[in-house]
């Protein structure tokens, strides 16, 4: 005997939950299916405690800066401990306000892995569970790469879980997450080796936010190492060594952090059972309405080749609820312009087309407006953290397709603008809008 309900989700992160919440709503019967805690990737393992450790790391910049100022400072020490307690309790009132939440909108939370039987029914601990409508929001896990001694290192999940500060880190990885882990503990004062497949971080971003973000983690004292080929990890006397395809070993490491990609978490699922297709790296494409290749089955979130960001999950989970059940039939999320922050020291804001993808599309009809200098708020610090900010127009009416900026305060700045990209703001309404001064944005309506 099986159990039915209106919408299932298979997942209960940020995605999952977004949807069954909003469906529940407009009275539809929903259930959810998490084996661990409520909340996924972004608040157990991802968005909520980086953002804390990157908290720290900037209120430990922000004591140095202090002198600058003519504030004179007793000794200070950071006790890891103490924050990684802290941290897991505000997380652990997150996922009880996650069940809260699920609970106060009469959602069952069904406690599990759910495998599929077939295109209309899952089994979850030898419990069969049937649906209307099924959406699949697993989301994705870390990789870690194939070589000997692998399981020495820790991924950014294990990163979470560390007791005591490391001392002396590699972090192996180019992408946000790579970035991101290598700020905070050279902020918080790490001895911190980034190593590199190529030549620069953050492949995807404009080339002047990469070329930025790298001359400023260097001012600060990463020591980035470019085509490294980790081949081998081993631990002696209590510290790891690091080999590679070429060149000398890193040893004397006391943790060696793999952040080289993540992974869709689908394979548990017998996706194959409901006749679910998947592409050759295990992502379920679907269309823009979050359809699959099977009626009635739907896919959001980090399982899909979508940007891997909370919001979009979100964001797409409550229209599909809305398509749904609310009677918009039309109702999608439009994956245009979809802003974007990197948590580095500073922090990255991005969001529309890189000045290489204008190019491409665009040709000659675009135009580049950029800016770099020394924020106010460093001033007086000896090695100060730089600002760039880049527009990217294209036309006659000189359209912003592309806004870019690194610097101090970008990830608040983004929002705003990215409300003015996508109503299809021009370079004549930023000249038109008052400057803020002095503040860092005002060089976007300034530029010239």
């Amino acid at each position: 005997m099986s159990k039915h309900y209106d919408l299932l989700a298979i997942g209960g992160g940020s995605g999952g939950i977004a949807t069954v919440n909003r469906a529940a709503r407009y009275g539809a019967k929903c259930a959810v299916i998490e084996s661990g805690r409520l909340g996924g990737t972004c608040v157990n393992v991802g968005c909520v405690p980086k953002k804390i450790m990157w908290n720290a790391a900037t209120v430990h910049h922000a004591l140095e800066r202090a002198a600058g100022y003519g504030i004179q400072l007793g000794e200070h020490a950071f006790q890891w401990p103490e924050l990684k307690q802290a941290r897991d309790a505000y997380i652990l009132r997150l996922n009880q306000r996650y069940g809260v939440g699920l609970a106060d909108n009469r959602v069952e939370v069904i406690r599990g892995h759910a495998v599929f039987v077939d295109a209309h029914t899952v089994v979850v601990d030898g419990e069969h569970y049937t649906a209307n409508h099924i959406v699949i929001a697993t989301g994705g896990r870390p990789s870690a790469p194939q070589i000997p001694g692998a399981e020495l290192g820790i991924t950014s999940d294990g990163f979470f879980d560390l007791e005591t500060q490391p001392r002396r880190v590699a972090v192996v990885g180019a992408g946000y997450i790579a970035v991101e882990f290598a700020g905070v503990l050279n902020a918080l004062g790490s001895e911190v080796s980034l190593l590199l497949r190529r030549e620069h971080v953050l492949d995807s971003f404009d080339i002047m936010l990469r070329e930025s973000l790298m001359e400023n983690m260097a001012d600060a004292g990463i020591d980035i190492l470019t085509h490294c080929h980790a081949s081998a990890l081993h631990k002696e006397n209590g510290t790891l060594t690091l080999s590679f395809e070429q060149g000398a070993p890193l040893a004397g490491l006391d943790c060696v952090i793999w952040a080289i990609g993540r992974e869709p978490h689908t394979q548990p699922l017998n996706l194959a059972a409901a006749g679910i297709a998947t592409d050759s790296r295990g992502y379920v494409p679907t269309d823009e309405f979050q359809n699959t290749t099977v009626p009635h089955i739907y896919a959001i979130g980090d399982i899909t080749p979508r940007p891997a960001l909370t919001p979009v999950a979100i964001g797409a989970g409550r229209r599909l609820a809305d398509r749904l059940f609310g009677g918009m039939s039309a109702r999608h999320l439009d994956y245009n312009n979809i802003p974007t922050v990197v948590f580095t020291h500073p922090p990255i804001g991005t969001v529309g087309l890189t000045e290489k993808q204008a190019r491409e599309l665009h040709g000659d009809e675009i135009k580049i407006y950029q800016t770099r200098f020394v924020p106010m708020v460093d001033a007086f610090t000896a090695h100060p953290a730089k600002t760039a900010m880049k527009l990217i127009t294209v036309g006659v009416d000189e359209k912003i397709v592309g806004l870019h900026v690194i610097g101090d305060g970008a990830d608040e700045m983004l929002q705003g603008f990215a409300v003015a990209i996508k109503m299809g703001a021009t370079k004549r309404d930023f000249d038109e809008t008052v400057a803020i001064h002095p503040t860092g944005a005002e060089e976007f309506v300034t530029m010239r």
